[in-house]
């Protein structure tokens, strides 16, 4: 049995790794039932929570004393890209234990729509921090420090939606050490 270490290919001290295909079995075992962790992305009702958690932040941030409108779109772009980035990116696996642990290794960007690319719910998903990184850069009236975070936050959370980086995982090798790691 290959164990969870053995799955990634990675060169000597790298922090980039690349995870493998998955095998015929646990092809089987994840098109043997639906995966109800992603497809809920799929419904048009879920793509209008994402306007409102951006309109839920802004209004916290207006909310607080001495934000001005600048900080307060910057700190909405920030917050969304950080919920996004965890959400769909960090966390892998699948909270509920009906698939076998099929999905165990994948996050769920990668277990959306089978992993396919360019599919509406991904193009909606890239286009959400694109669109929130030009709304909250125009507010900022083009600040260049305002900018410089805005546009790093967009590419924290665009760059691990790309084909490009589809099934690779940033590791830093001496966080990796821990045992609660390994399992």
């Amino acid at each position: 049995m290959i164990t969870s270490k053995e799955e990634r290919r990675r060169r000597s001290s790298s922090i980039i790794s690349h995870l493998q295909p998955e095998t015929i079995e646990e092809q089987s075992d994840q098109a043997a039932l639906p995966n109800l962790n992603a497809n809920w992305v799929n419904n048009k009702g879920a793509w209008v929570i994402h306007f409102v958690l951006i309109a839920c932040l802004k209004i916290f941030y207006d909310l607080l004393p001495g934000v001005s409108q600048e900080l307060s779109w910057t700190l909405t772009n920030i917050s969304y890209v950080v919920g996004s980035y965890i959400m769909f990116h960090y966390v892998t696996g699948i909270p509920f234990e009906f698939n076998a642990g099929a999905y165990d290794n994948l996050n769920m960007w990668e277990q959306i729509d089978n992993g396919d690319q360019y599919t509406p719910t991904k193009k909606f998903l890239l286009g959400v921090p694109i669109g929130l990184f030009l709304i909250s850069t125009h507010y900022t009236h083009y600040d260049l420090g305002m900018f410089v975070l805005n546009c790093l936050a967009c590419l924290v959370v665009v760059i691990p939606k790309l084909p490009s980086s589809h099934r690779l995982r940033l590791s830093v090798p001496e966080l990796m050490t821990s045992s609660s790691w390994d399992s």
